[in-house]
Parts: C-alpha cells; structure tokens; sequence
C-alpha cells in the first residue's frame, strides 16, 4: 500500500481541507525515510555545525533536498523552512507574502545516526498564519507514520490514535526529555531532569524529540518535558499528541503555544496524559525550587 492509499484509508475524507497537503507530505516522508533506511550502513560525510557539538550528515542534505523538492514543486507559493538550508532550504527565492510555512526536519537524530543508533525519523509541518495545522512524523527503522491535521484527529499505523487513560495504580510513569542544542550547562535545566529522573520510573533521552513525540501521542510513553526545544520539531510533534487527546502546558502549568517565531524562552513544556497533569507540573514546580 502507498502513502497515499494509508491516508485516504485512515483520514477523514476532509482532513481539514488539507488532503492534497496531507497526501504530498505523507509521501515526501516516506520517500526520504526509504532513502536514509537505504543508507544508513553505508559510509557517509559528516560535519559539524555550530559551536556546540550537533552534525550534519551527507545524509540530511540528500533527504532534505528530496523533500523540500517534493513541496516547492507541488506548493510553489508556500515558505519552506528545511533544518540545514534554511528558507527554501536556500535554493528558492523567498515568499514575503505567503501565510503558509512548511517545516522540514530531514532527519531527526542525526547524532544517532554518527554512532550506528537506529533511532531517527523524518518530520515534515505545516503552519498557517505562524500555527501548525499539519504535521507528519515518518520512522523508517520501523515504517511507522504518524500523522495529524488541526481538528481532524492523530492517526499512526493501526488508526486513529486516542490514548487511553492509565490504570489505577500504575506505576511511576516514564517520561522523555529534550533540551535546546544551546542550552548546555543551564543549572535550570539539570535541576529540571534532575527532578524528572527522582520522580519517573525512566526518563528517555532519544536526541531525536519527533521520534519522543510519536511514542508520547502512541500511547507508548506517559509523558514528555522538553527545555527551550528546538523549533523546527516541536509544530508537528505538539499537534501529534493534542490531537491524540494529550494535554501539553508550559512548565508554569499555563497555556502552551507551538506557534513558530517565538523566543526559546517560551519552548519549554510539559506534555502528558491528562491525569498525569498535575503530578508533572508539580514535579517540575519541585525542581525549579530546588535550581
């Protein structure tokens, strides 16, 4: 079955008017993830990038011209923000007037990817007027891929995902975490997972938050916390698990926004079952007494 047989199987036939988009994203994925699976044994190019340790492989760059292709050519008036080129991944000539932005994350994991880790996937979002409204998360070790449109519900391999509560009793959950690449040594920070570590069964750190994200709106994992997160992951993994029925607030216990352009400052969340809401936030209330 094609990507684009899975989504008009699964999805509502309106899927928020965004269909065409939906389908087109779908597969771009899906066709760069076939890529990166095909290569990932093989010797590639790495390089660094900035000044705190994070790469670039050979591989990125292959994905992601595959995929910012795939959009400019069906979606010639839209921006396209890719993770290693940039506005149209630095090829296209930009577009001021535009209300729509697609996000590209070619391959989230790359530092997995150096070491011979198979834990990485491709992220693909759509925001309209700076808001997503599209997301698509493809992870080709395993062939999932989860997807959501704004108002239309999350959907991953086996359907519709709505997660279901945890039992009565259930043990301490387990949590991932992610951090910004600038963040480094923040004392808030290390209280922070600190604080997560004394009160989870386990707290994963994958380098790869759309991979987090996915297993969060799955149901797989109970919770996610994220410290001045990267912005290019976090419009299609958010809309992932607030369509799946999660809750995700900022770590005061307040609104949380996955609207693109804003300060790091203001990428720092909790995400969760509902019911696990208040044992998170008070968690992290703990922690930032004790930073």
């Amino acid at each position: 079955m094609d990507a684009v047989d899975a989504v008009t199987r699964d999805e509502p036939a309106g899927a928020g008017g965004l269909a065409d988009e939906l389908r087109v994203a779908v597969g771009a994925a899906e066709e760069a993830g076939a890529l990166l699976r095909s290569r990932f044994l093989d010797a590639f190019r790495v390089e660094t990038k900035g000044e705190d340790g994070d790469v670039v492989t050979e591989l990125d760059l292959l994905a992601e011209e595959l995929i910012t292709g795939r959009l400019a050519a069906r979606f010639p008036a839209d921006r396209i923000r890719a993770e290693e080129g940039g506005e149209l991944a630095g090829r296209l000539p930009a577009r001021p007037g535009s209300r729509r932005t697609w996000l590209v994350d070619p391959l989230d994991g790359s530092n997995n990817v150096v070491v011979g880790l198979p834990a990485y996937v491709v992220g693909i979002a759509l925001c309209v007027d700076d808001e997503p409204v599209l997301g698509v998360v493809h992870d080709p070790v395993a062939g999932r891929t989860w997807r959501a449109v704004r108002g239309e519900g999350a959907y991953g391999p086996g359907g519709r995902l709505l997660v279901a509560a945890r039992p009565p009793g259930a043990v301490r959950p387990v949590l991932g975490w992610t951090q910004g690449h600038g963040v480094g040594g923040d004392p808030a920070a290390r209280a922070l997972k600190d604080g997560l570590e004394a009160g989870a069964r386990r707290v994963l750190q994958l380098w790869a938050p759309l991979l987090t994200w996915s297993l969060l709106a799955a149901g797989l994992i109970d919770g996610f916390v994220g410290y001045r997160a990267e912005e290019i992951d976090l419009p299609a993994g958010s809309l992932l698990v607030t369509e799946a029925g999660l809750a995700v607030r900022a770590l005061d216990g307040g609104p949380f926004s996955a609207r693109i352009g804003q300060s790091d400052a203001a990428r720092s969340y909790v995400a969760c079952r509902p019911e696990l809401l208040p044992y998170l936030l008070d968690l992290v209330a703990r922690a930032a007494r004790t930073g």
